[in-house]
């Protein structure tokens, strides 16, 4: 491979990791919201599944099941991650293949950004 083919293939290294970590700060900003089947239950998670916000209507003192309540509470978060992964992967669909599903993809970027910011750095230090 001649120079100018390897530094055509550093920038496009280059671009293709600015262009995940555009994605990867859109996907930060994702929220994902989801009620319990009974509206009693709401729950909001980040990108990354993290529960930001849970809401518990009192009337769920109504009828004392802890374990029904954990099970309701599991559940609607579940949904919640369902909702943020769907927005997320709307963000990056057009960056793989069409057979990629939401449940498929795995949208952690940091591997691969770290490998082409190495490939990059080859690039430069050539």
């Amino acid at each position: 491979m001649d120079p100018s083919q390897h530094l055509d293939m550093y920038a496009e290294h280059k671009k293709m990791a600015e262009d995940i970590r555009a994605m990867r700060d859109r996907m930060a900003k994702v929220r994902g919201t989801a009620e319990s089947d009974d509206g009693l239950i709401s729950a909001t998670v980040g990108a990354s599944h993290e529960l930001l916000e849970l809401h518990l209507d009192p009337r769920i003192y109504r009828a004392p099941d802890s374990a029904a309540l954990a099970k309701a509470i599991v559940e609607t978060v579940h949904r919640a991650m369902a909702v943020a992964q769907g927005e997320c992967f709307a963000i990056v669909q057009h960056f793989l293949p069409e057979e990629a599903t939401p449940e498929s993809t795995d949208l952690r970027f940091d591997p691969l950004l770290t490998a082409l910011d190495e490939e990059t750095a080859r690039g430069e230090q050539r």
